[in-house]
């Protein structure tokens, strides 16, 4: 349920609301709007008959019911799109935001060389895995706390804030002090003691679709972060596992559209990983935006051919920089700015 504050309302209002939606068992979310605020009221145990009785009080316009089970997520609860902000960088406004970097960070000098050229190119943020779960136990898995420590270095070259995966809700305590965004994998879009654990971490979440996971049931993960408290959750589109294999996934370009109608939150998107080979990843950049992605993350590798992981999908610095002049110019069509 969510209760509609009038324009104007005040805070006593809202704190009004808050005290005694709690006394009815509910936890209550303000979100704050461009012309009004709403009271989110989440919880299985809520008294909702006695909730609708809200609109008695000081400042309410209005109670509402919720029809989607994924309440703070939805547009029902905030019309108005999102924007989260993490170090400066912000999703889900006019600009288009490009994450880049490897999949594995390697070593010192592989890090900060492509944070430099990505930097360079028009790149936002990096990306790089210090935790790298793959599908065989025998492949490289990532240099952990020392990776994380050669993101932070990378960082202070460069001043791009990081975004890194986080796999074992152990461990976020750990990324939590060297990264500016958390990372969730597809594989680890249903760890609801994971996802529970970044909702009360307060630090942006970048949130990828599961490689089998409904577009409905992405959106119910988002749930677990945000009925927590943290409200900064950007959402990936990743590809999905079809019956075809000519792609390492394919890339429903189709959930861009139909998240924006669903939810307020931000969506980006990751060539990348739906591609799996670096050929098709300028096309399917370039359809991303044409969409209404707000921003992409894609693999870039100084030496693609030497990468620890996933070199096949990754992009060298020059094929980078020939992708963000072409995405510039799709970003203007459709009136974007990068």
């Amino acid at each position: 349920m969510i209760v509609v504050m009038k324009i104007g309302a005040t805070k006593d209002d809202m704190d009004g609301v808050c005290k005694r939606a709690e006394e009815l068992g509910f936890t209550p979310h303000i979100i704050y709007g461009k012309e009004r605020n709403v009271v989110g009221l989440v919880g299985v145990m809520g008294n909702r008959e006695e909730a609708l009785m809200l609109e008695n009080y000081s400042g309410v316009d209005k109670v509402v019911k919720i029809s989607k089970p994924y309440k703070l997520a939805s547009r029902e609860v905030k019309q108005d799109s999102s924007v989260v902000d993490v170090c400066g960088v912000r999703f889900g406004g006019r600009d288009i935001v490009v994450i880049a970097g490897p999949c594995s960070v390697e070593s010192e000098k592989q890090i900060v060389m492509v944070a430099e050229q990505v930097k360079a190119a028009g790149a936002k943020m990096l990306r790089g895995g210090a935790f790298k779960p793959r599908t065989s136990p025998y492949a490289f898995q990532g240099l952990g706390e020392e990776g994380l420590k050669l993101l932070a270095k990378a960082r202070e070259v460069t001043g791009l804030p990081i975004v890194t995966e986080v796999v074992n809700p152990v461990d976020v305590d750990l990324v939590y002090k060297y990264t500016d965004m958390f990372q969730v994998g597809a594989r680890n879009i249903q760890n609801f003691a994971l996802l529970t654990f970044l909702g009360q971490a307060k630090k942006p979440v970048l949130l990828k679709r599961g490689m089998s996971t409904t577009i409905d049931e992405f959106l119910m993960a988002t749930e677990y972060i945000l009925s927590e408290g943290n409200r900064d959750v950007v959402l990936c589109e990743r590809g999905i596992r079809t019956f075809e294999t000519s792609t390492r996934n394919t890339l429903d370009i189709s959930c861009v559209p139909v998240v924006k109608a669903k939810s307020h939150l931000p969506i980006v998107v990751d060539p990348s990983h739906a591609a799996g080979h670096w050929g098709y990843v300028s096309s399917l950049s370039k359809a991303a935006i044409a969409a209404g992605a707000d921003g992409l993350l894609v693999e870039v590798h100084p030496e693609p051919e030497k990468a620890m992981s996933d070199g096949a999908q990754s992009l060298n610095p020059n094929q980078f920089i020939t992708l963000m002049g072409e995405l510039r110019a799709v970003a203007i069509a459709v009136g974007r700015y990068m």
